[in-house]
């Protein structure tokens, strides 16, 4: 394409300040700027329901930062994170639950449901209306009986308050047998299943029990999620249920591999009854122990302002020009909002050992966060990414491999590579703290040295034998393609950490295999103009253009291979293919660490910009999946950081907007929303390296108020429409010339002044980004 074409869309992509609203309309008011006079809490621009529907998956509940308990509506058993539009009804409230995740469903355990009249019947569901949402809070007007229901929380307990028609027919459901992702096939494939449940009326106001399920996503171990719930009045009448059975009048029901739960009438004159429900991942005692320590009163206003205020702490670290659009702050902070709800601190609440490290869990999945999530909750709270990697630590130390997902207790799934070696290599660069580095380097050695012996689904790298053996991961093991890219990148972390600790003979060897990627590169092959594609190879060198698919003896069908294959057809095995979740386009693009290398490989320059260029705009690009996060900055490595910022630009015009749909794909524990993030300051981390791009900022100003005291500001003067091209730049009022800057020297503190203009400049241009580790 001409570079005037491109410049002509990027003008126009500049309209991404105002996206359509909910109603599918332009909102002028919404990005009106605000009187800094009126400066509002930053929790208050968070809206909870961006990316609620379409790919975006997000968990719409209240929520602690990085809290354990996540309260929100299930609609039926189906969705990821419980909560659906209207008209699916509502089936009852559930206290745990992940957000953005794909695949299929975890947790939902633990479901109460308000209702009226006599506690004789299971089925409770009602459709809604008046269903408001916002940061630490949830209310819903159920139809069915006009019960207003709200919700806040704290780190391990919900708080409930039930509004009902009639104090003399209040009525609750407490169901300990309820979870996602229930299918009737036993064993199915990423279905959660049932193993137990108990539950206890123990006095008038308390009840007490456990829901032990299995399975799921990363079809890991059982997890038991144990509760004790607290009601401010007494109850009067009860009915018990073991399956389908009712028993009124009995108080409990055992544990004998069967759903369990309670209905409750209610007793005393009031319309309002309120309940706080504790849990734990070690005893019923424990979740009770959490409601006296979190919250010992019934006051819901202060529960909801603890919670606020613990996210404001948080925000305020990071503050943007105060004159931003609403548009522009709700986009931010709501990023990162989605960044801070997992993994999930279960410090004290490990079921599997004991000891005095942090414990972290809900990794879902560090395939997904090390790029951006991980790097953000660096520049957020240092101190907190230092607990997660020593988490990390600690599961290895106890289950012998350092997660690539996590949840339940349980390891799984990795995708790809092992790429905790990236979150590990990338505190260790940034100089993070506390942090037991040699131990840190004996876990990714175990990862890259030890197969998983047909666990691989679980941890460690699959196909590892023949990956040492011979430099690739062949096509016979699945996923051979993005494991071989992966396991390059994943051994330049290890060799990254081991120079830095001065272990040579390990350096050698790893910086050696961080070259395996070439190994699959194809460098006659051509595909639209392009030349040089990651292609599947077999064990005896032979490259593939058909593959077979199907286990007949008699016949043998194969497909063609292309660049442009995505995983594998749809009567092939979905976890089976070459690559994970993108196609050979992608993936030739993903190698972090040996950017010049495949800058050479491509061509040079002006191959790799054409190459570029025709990825993004034939449309090959996928924003809605992480492999390809990197990519559209990869303009900087060959002297044109404007064009980085022109595709990052049109990029987030086209995905991103403030509605239920403003999500390009699963937000992956925040892994969308902080791509965002990191674009609109104008920085990008390069993950497992040092060092940010800079591309031009969609924020006129971003403090960062570090943990040490010190700030460090980006500031975009003359930014607006048409100025959106970087002219010059000053790092603490010196000129810098290069497009990227060291981590370093934002924690330093300081100021990075870039001075914007309507047309690019050479600014970037010469001192191209750092060069990898060289043996």
């Amino acid at each position: 394409m001409k570079y005037q074409i491109i410049s002509t869309l990027f003008l126009a992509a500049v309209s991404w300040s105002a996206p359509e609203n909910a109603q599918g309309q332009h909102s002028s008011a919404a990005n009106a700027p605000k009187s800094s006079a009126l400066q509002e809490k930053h929790f208050s621009f968070v809206d909870p329901m961006i990316g609620s529907e379409g790919l975006g998956r997000v968990f719409i509940g209240p929520s602690y930062p990085f809290g354990m308990v996540k309260p929100s509506p299930d609609c039926g058993t189906a969705p990821n994170s419980g909560w659906l539009p209207e008209p699916v009804p509502v089936t009852g409230f559930s206290q745990l639950h992940v957000s953005g995740t794909g695949g299929g469903p975890k947790y939902g355990n633990i479901l109460v449901m308000p209702f009226t009249g006599a506690p004789d019947n299971q089925e409770q569901s009602s459709l809604r209306e008046k269903e408001t949402v916002k940061l630490g809070y949830y209310s819903v007007v159920l139809k069915k009986n006009q019960i207003k229901t709200e919700i806040t929380t704290a780190d391990k307990v919900s708080f409930y308050k039930f509004s009902y028609p009639d104090a003399r027919t209040k009525a609750l459901k407490i169901d300990a047998g309820f979870f996602l992702g229930e299918q009737p096939v036993p064993d199915a494939r990423e279905a959660q299943q049932f193993v137990g449940s108990e539950i206890e009326l123990v006095s008038p106001t308390e009840i007490r029990g456990y829901s032990r399920i299995r399975a799921g996503w990363n079809n890991g171990r059982a997890y038991t999620v144990y509760f004790y719930a607290v009601l401010d009045q007494p109850v009067t009448a009860y009915t018990s249920w073991k399956g389908k059975k009712l028993f009124p009048g009995l108080a409990m029901q055992y544990d004998s591999n069967e759903k369990t739960g309670l209905l409750l009438s209610v007793g005393g004159s009031a319309t309002q009854l309120n309940m706080k429900i504790g849990i734990s991942f070690l005893s019923s005692l424990k979740a009770k122990a959490n409601i006296e320590r979190e919250i010992p009163h019934w006051n819901f206003d202060q529960v909801l302002a603890g919670l606020q205020n613990q996210w404001e702490a948080l925000f305020s670290r990071i503050e943007i020009d105060p004159q931003a659009t609403k548009t522009q702050q709700q986009l931010f902070y709501t990023g990162l909002y989605h960044t801070m709800l997992m993994p999930v601190n279960r410090t004290g609440e490990n079921p599997l050992w004991a000891n005095d490290q942090p414990y972290y869990d809900d990794f879902y999945t560090l395939w997904d966060t090390f790029r951006t999530s991980n790097p953000l909750i660096t520049l957020i709270s240092p101190l907190r990414e230092a607990e997660i990697v020593n988490a990390l630590i600690d599961i290895y130390k106890h289950d012998g491999y350092l997660p690539d997902g996590r949840s339940g207790n349980a390891n799984g799934r990795t995708q790809g590579g092992s790429h905790a070696e990236v979150v590990i290599a990338d505190a260790y660069v940034k100089k993070l703290p506390g942090i037991d580095y040699e131990m840190a380097l004996e876990a990714m050695l175990k990862d890259a040295t030890v197969p998983p012996g047909g666990n691989e689904e679980q941890e460690g790298r699959g196909g590892l034998t023949e990956y040492n053996r011979l430099g690739y991961v062949p096509f016979s093991v699945v996923r051979s393609g993005n494991r071989t890219v992966d396991y390059a990148y994943n051994d330049y972390n290890i060799a990254t950490v081991a120079k830095g600790l001065n272990h040579r003979k390990i350096f050698d060897r790893f910086i050696k295999q961080s070259a395996n990627w070439r190994n699959l590169w194809r460098d006659d092959y051509i595909h639209e103009g392009s030349k040089g594609f990651i292609l599947p190879r077999d064990a005896s060198g032979k490259w593939l253009d058909t593959i077979a698919y199907g286990n007949s003896e008699i016949q043998h069908p194969t497909y063609i291979y292309t660049p442009l294959t995505r995983e594998t057809p749809w009567y092939a095995c979905h976890w089976c293919g070459f690559f994970y979740e993108g196609t050979s386009w992608e993936y030739s693009f993903s190698i972090p660490h040996e950017i010049p290398a495949l800058i050479f490989k491509s061509g040079g320059n002006d191959a790799f910009r054409k190459r570029l260029d025709t990825f993004f705009d034939k449309k090959f690009y996928n924003v809605a999946n992480e492999p390809s996060f990197l990519t559209p900055t990869l303009y900087h490595w060959i002297g044109r950081p404007d064009l980085s910022s022109l595709r990052i630009r049109q990029i987030i015009a086209a995905s991103y907007n403030t509605s239920r749909n403003g999500l390009p794909g699963n937000d992956d524990s925040g892994a969308m929303s902080s791509w965002l993030a990191f674009h609109m300051i104008g920085l990008y981390p390069n993950a497992g390296q040092d060092y940010y791009l800079i591309n031009s900022p969609l924020l006129k100003q971003t403090i960062f108020h570090q943990e040490n005291g010190k700030d460090f500001k980006v500031i975009a003067k003359g930014l607006s429409d048409k100025n959106v091209y970087i002219k010059s730049a000053r790092l603490n009022g010196k000129v810098f010339n290069q497009a990227w800057i060291k981590h370093e020297d934002i924690v330093k503190g300081g100021e990075l002044v870039l001075e914007m203009d309507a047309a690019p400049s050479s600014w970037g241009t010469q001192i191209l980004p750092p060069l990898s580790l060289k043996p």
